[in-house]
């Protein structure tokens, strides 16, 4: 099996697409949206989430879950 990393829960007005390219770049991997959850391959849950501080999301929003 392999590990994928779901990013869910955007506000409406968020640009799902090129927050999903930014985090694609950044941790160097693949993936897609769907449904309005952006599926990246690989177990990056670590990085995520300063990639999302990064890209301007407020840390205080972001909540990890295994």
């Amino acid at each position: 099996g392999k590990y994928i990393t779901l990013v869910s829960g955007f506000d409406k007005g968020v640009d799902i697409k090129s927050t999903a390219r930014a985090l694609k770049e950044g941790l160097a991997c693949g993936g897609t949206i769907k449904d309005g959850v952006i599926e990246l391959q690989g177990n990056h849950l670590k990085q995520v989430k300063h990639i999302l501080v990064k890209e301007g999301f407020p840390q205080e929003s972001i909540s990890e879950t295994s």
